[in-house]
């Protein structure tokens, strides 16, 4: 799955970000949504989102939940 639609990022979701400093690598940065920041429902480049560490980014990449 891919983070361009809101309506499947819920706090605490594990995910993969890029942040606006590696936009132009492509680096990813794994982490926890704390918060969604991205008003709207979708957006191209990804969903914005503050993750539990505080770094902030578009996600690129939902990831699957350990049971």
């Amino acid at each position: 799955m891919n983070g361009n639609n809101r309506a499947g990022l819920k706090p605490g979701m594990q995910v993969l970000i890029v942040q606006k400093k590696d936009q132009s690598s492509g680096a990813l940065t794994p982490g926890r949504v704390k918060d969604i920041l991205t008003k709207s429902l979708t957006h191209h480049h990804g969903i914005k989102v503050r993750l539990e560490t505080g770094e902030v980014g578009r996600v690129k990449q939902l990831l699957a939940e350990k049971t």
